[in-house]
């Protein structure tokens, strides 16, 4: 017998954390399952394991390999086969020996008689808690096939949106890394080369010429300080981060921030929105998915305000009311929410919000970075500026005392 920690949603939305004594993970889930619960982590004490997220593929799969196996599932599962034979096709299917090894520990769970969610839950740190609870709300439905389709279409929208961003920033990217190798050259190598010319002839070299070389000298002899200043600087950071008293602070910090705090506040809406109805869609009371899509979010001051709607909603409150109790969330939303529970459509209502803003940030994000490249551009042409002019006015200097 072993003793694990677990975390589950009961049907009124309320989180539940614990521990207990069983023989296996399994039995811990399927114990609560019993209960009424939705399982959401059950891990042996001791043992370090943890559900990222969303997704980690540094752990596992990538998220296309993921999307590509929920997709391929979804079509097999939908045509009539069974369970455990689409797994096979899968796994003779699979484009490599890690996506065949992770499909076949899947089918070999299956086949001892657990259930699919059990066996996604199994490949720690590959599946997330809302992927897991949405094939578990699948099986419970009787609609594996369409919780599946959903769960890829889900997915290809965040890749969508992840791949745009990514693309959008390769070049400013590129930018600032030549830039910097720019400017580095000509501080460490092409300005030093002046100094004892400049030197050779006396006389005061102008303030301006005498900044950019003490810069050069700074680069030149205490790089690795500057180096070690990052990194003492990034780890800080992390180790903030990782701080839930930290983390709200920087999170609410993020979010007061004029237009980085939109885009979030535009990102996480659409996050939250498309999994509580996606969740909603599949049969999951609405207090389980508030609590579920909480664990989704990525910012804690907007999950707090999940966490504090959800509570609103349990004593009748309407959702839209219960979101518009803060100012966090786009005004837009709420109207939308509103309708949406006035028509009886709250799901459906959901999901189209999470289209709307996905739209949304997007376009956002492509306006930035529309603005960030002519910045980059323009600053960089500055600095350089810049330095030609000390240049240029040594010379002079020289010129002068020469005359």
């Amino acid at each position: 017998m072993a003793m694990f920690e677990y975390k589950a949603v009961t049907p009124a939305g309320e989180t539940l954390t614990g521990e207990m004594e069983a023989p296996s993970q399994e039995l811990v889930i399927a114990r609560l399952q019993e209960l009424g619960n939705i399982p959401i982590s059950a891990r042996e004490v001791g043992s370090g394991l943890r559900i990222g997220s969303l997704f980690r593929g540094r752990r596992g799969l990538n998220q296309r390999e993921v999307g590509d196996i929920t997709q391929q599932l979804a079509t097999l599962l939908g045509a009539g086969l069974p369970l455990d034979r689409s797994l096979g096709i899968l796994g003779e299917l699979a484009e490599n020996e890690r996506v065949r090894e992770t499909i076949e520990k899947i089918r070999n769970h299956v086949r001892e008689g657990g259930s699919l969610s059990e066996a996604l839950e199994q490949r720690h740190g590959i599946f997330s808690r809302f992927y897991i609870n949405m094939v578990r709300a699948g099986e419970i439905g009787g609609s594996l096939d369409q919780t599946l389709n959903r769960m890829a279409e889900y997915l290809e929208r965040a890749k969508e949106l992840k791949d745009g961003v990514v693309s959008a920033l390769i070049y400013p990217a590129l930018l600032v890394v030549l830039a910097i190798a720019s400017l580095i050259l000509l501080m460490v190598y092409v300005i030093p080369q002046f100094t004892p010319m400049f030197e050779d002839f006396g006389g005061d070299l102008p303030m301006l010429t005498r900044v950019v070389v003490a810069v050069g000298d700074v680069l030149q002899n205490y790089w690795w300080a500057l180096i070690a200043t990052v990194i003492v600087v990034v780890v800080w950071f992390r180790g903030q981060m990782r701080k839930p008293a930290s983390r709200r602070v920087w999170d609410g910090r993020f979010l007061a921030t004029r237009w980085l705090g939109d885009v979030i506040a535009k990102i996480e809406t659409a996050r939250l929105t498309r999994t509580t109805g996606t969740l909603l869609v599949n049969g999951v009371p609405l207090l389980s998915a508030l609590s579920i899509a909480k664990n989704v979010m990525s910012n804690t001051v907007l999950a707090e305000d999940v966490a504090e709607a959800a509570k609103q909603v349990k004593t009748g409150s309407p959702l839209a009311r219960a979101l518009a109790s803060n100012d966090h969330f786009p005004r837009l939303a709420l109207q939308m929410v509103n309708v949406g529970e006035e028509t009886g459509k709250l799901d459906e209502m959901l999901l189209k919000v999470a289209d709307t803003y996905d739209r949304e940030v997007k376009i956002t994000i492509d306006r930035l970075m529309a603005l960030l490249v002519p910045a980059l551009t323009l600053g960089l042409a500055v600095v350089i500026g810049v330095i030609v002019m000390s240049v240029l006015m040594a010379i002079l200097s020289i010129n002068e005392l020469i005359a």
